[in-house]
């Protein structure tokens, strides 16, 4: 009977261990600390019989265990147990103490879900103990007669449930174990017990590491497209002896350790977020348990680039038709982008696809000219400004009176000629005869009153001598000659400011050939005449070099270069008669032949 009482209490305790266990490892989300200490003081009550076959009886008392957790829910119990029966035996009481310590294996099966606020959880656990005994104040055969003290080894299994209040005190709701002694008792001398305890509970838990943290920054938080953006990942609660494996996402995120690029280039403008984790563990098993891992994310904006401003200017701002302008634009992105340039305008070209550019106003009309200069940067943003170049009118000369057209008419110029040597060194105001002068007179009158017209107008005169005497005696004679010719037309009243001068010497002579065309195309030579005058050619040609010449500015019209063979004073100026100043013709022309035209004046004096 009593061995059946047992067996019942110890299929029962196997039970319900064996049911609280499969519930324990269900899914859970507590992550007991690595280190704790339970302390139980409970009540107690052993069913236990003094020889098997006869009457039970129940030893109460109280049980003290201690039990410490170090890895995975195990750990180790140390228990001290006391109970005592009266009366077992008539006038025989009954009293016990066990101490025990062995293995405990416990399951969390329920955690509270406010997490740290809420410290409430059931756990059971399993046991198995082994120590010894001893009974005492009471009768135990022996060899030697009934004693009343005895000792023996004891084994204890089972389990139990504690439910945990709040984070150090709880309640042993029930313990259930089978209980096993060796003490003597006249029969088998073995007990097979079942005890069944409740109590309370002191737990003292190390502290559970802390979770692993993560924040995460972008540096910097604000860019412009095509800006670089890194991420830092910083990581707290990191166990050193576990691998870390940190991960990135992101538009544009790249990165395997604790910082992260952004390439942004191809990012509109907006706000972005990248995530960023971590994950511990054994290389390969990272993050499996709870607490290890963790996840951050951090912004950063992309700005929208500001458009490009721009000015331009033209200069010279008025210009006449046909002329241009200059017009420069000036440009700038506040983000220095790369900016390009162009333009247009309302009337004319312009041409330029740079800061610079220049307005043709050809076959534009008169008035405003509005230009445009346009800037853009490479996003496609666009500015543009505008300046203006007014265009005057045509420039309309004043009508020329017909005095001007007479009077150039009448400015047929005609070279002026000197006798052979004239003028000499000591009487630099002689040299010109009376034909030569009233050619001078005429022609001082008709450029005074064509200065009125056109007062820019000057008069060129250029020196010549024949090719008789040295390069430096002729060049003196030249300018000796033109010298005489600009003094006697500033005496006429020519402004001596209008009269320009130059020598040439004996330089750029009229030749031979040039000489008899002049002489075949002057209008006042009959046939006759001429045939006379080409006789002795060679010294026409030095009459003919022995001159000045006379250039009007304003149309480049130059003197005509026909020799006076009508003049009363041409045999002088031929040099073989006494000049107009009384004295003798000398040179060589002197000692040559005179030619038949030079003995009488070839026409009448016209």
């Amino acid at each position: 009977m009593r061995n059946m009482i047992c067996g019942r209490v110890l299929l029962a305790g196997i039970c319900m261990v064996s049911g609280l266990t499969a519930w324990a490892q269900a899914p859970k989300a507590f992550q007991p600390p690595p280190f704790s200490t339970d302390l139980a003081v409970t009540f107690a009550a052993e069913h236990s019989q003094v020889v098997p076959g006869q009457n039970t009886f129940w030893l109460k008392g109280e049980g003290v265990d201690a039990s410490f957790n170090f890895w995975k829910g195990w750990g180790v119990v140390a228990a001290l147990n006391g109970g005592s029966a009266a009366n077992v035996e008539p006038s025989v009481d009954v009293k016990k103490i066990s101490y025990l310590a062995g293995p405990r294996y416990t399951w969390t099966a329920w955690q509270g879900h406010a997490g740290a606020a809420d410290n409430r959880r059931l756990q059971v656990f399993g046991q198995g103990l082994f120590g010894g005994t001893r009974g005492f104040d009471g009768v135990y055969p022996s060899t030697e007669g009934a004693v009343t003290s005895a000792r023996s080894f004891a084994l204890q299994a089972g389990g139990g449930v504690n439910y945990y209040l709040n984070k150090n005190f709880g309640l042993r709701l029930l313990e259930a174990d089978y209980v096993r002694t060796l003490l003597p008792n006249a029969a088998a001398n073995t007990q097979n017990d079942m005890r069944l305890s409740a109590g309370v509970i002191w737990h003292i838990a190390a502290a559970a590491p802390p979770p692993v943290t993560l924040a995460c920054a972008a540096s910097p938080a604000s860019i412009y497209a095509g800006d670089p953006v890194t991420v830092t990942a910083t990581a707290d609660g990191l166990d050193p002896k576990l691998h870390a494996v940190y991960t990135w996402s992101g538009s544009g995120v790249s990165g395997s350790g604790t910082t992260a690029t952004v390439a942004t280039a191809a990012l509109a403008p907006g706000n972005y977020t990248v995530n960023c984790g971590v994950k511990e563990g054994k290389p390969g098993k990272e993050g499996l348990k709870a607490g290890e891992s963790a996840s951050a994310t951090a912004s950063f904006t992309v700005k929208a680039f500001d458009p490009p401003t721009i000015q331009c200017s033209a200069n010279p701002g008025t210009i006449k038709p046909g002329e241009t302008s200059a017009i420069t634009a000036s440009g700038m992105s506040p983000q220095n982008r790369p900016l390009t340039y162009s333009y247009s305008a309302t009337v004319g070209t312009v041409a330029g696809n740079g800061a610079s550019a220049v307005f043709n106003s050809t076959g534009a009309p008169s008035g405003t000219a509005a230009i445009t200069c346009n800037v853009s940067d490479d996003k496609g943003q666009t500015a543009t400004a505008s300046t203006s170049v007014t265009i005057l009118e045509p420039y309309k000369a004043p009508a020329e009176p017909p005095e001007v057209k007479q009077l150039e008419t009448r400015l047929a110029l005609r070279s002026v000629f000197f006798p052979t040597n004239i003028p000499r060194t000591g009487n630099p105001k002689g040299g010109l005869v009376a034909s030569q002068q009233g050619t001078l007179t005429t022609l001082a009158l008709d450029f005074k009153k064509y200065l009125e017209y056109k007062p820019e107008a000057h008069l060129i005169l250029t020196g010549h001598a024949d090719v008789r005497g040295s390069v430096e005696f002729n060049q003196a004679l030249s300018e000796r000659r033109v010298a005489r010719t600009k003094s006697f037309l500033v005496e006429q009243g020519v402004p001596e400011s209008k009269i320009e001068t130059r020598g040439l010497g004996k330089g750029e002579n009229l030749t031979a050939a040039q000489v008899k065309e002049l002489v075949e195309q002057n209008p006042d030579l009959s046939t006759a005449e001429r045939g006379k005058v080409l006789h002795d050619l060679g010294v026409i040609v030095w009459a003919q070099n022995r001159r000045v010449d006379v250039t009007l500015s304003t149309t480049g019209q130059q003197s005509v270069r026909l020799y006076p063979f009508n003049a009363a004073d041409a045999l002088t100026l031929i040099g073989n008669k006494t000049t107009a100043t009384g004295t003798k013709a000398s040179g060589s022309a002197a000692k040559k032949p005179v030619p038949p035209a030079a003995k009488k004046p070839v026409s009448p004096v016209k």
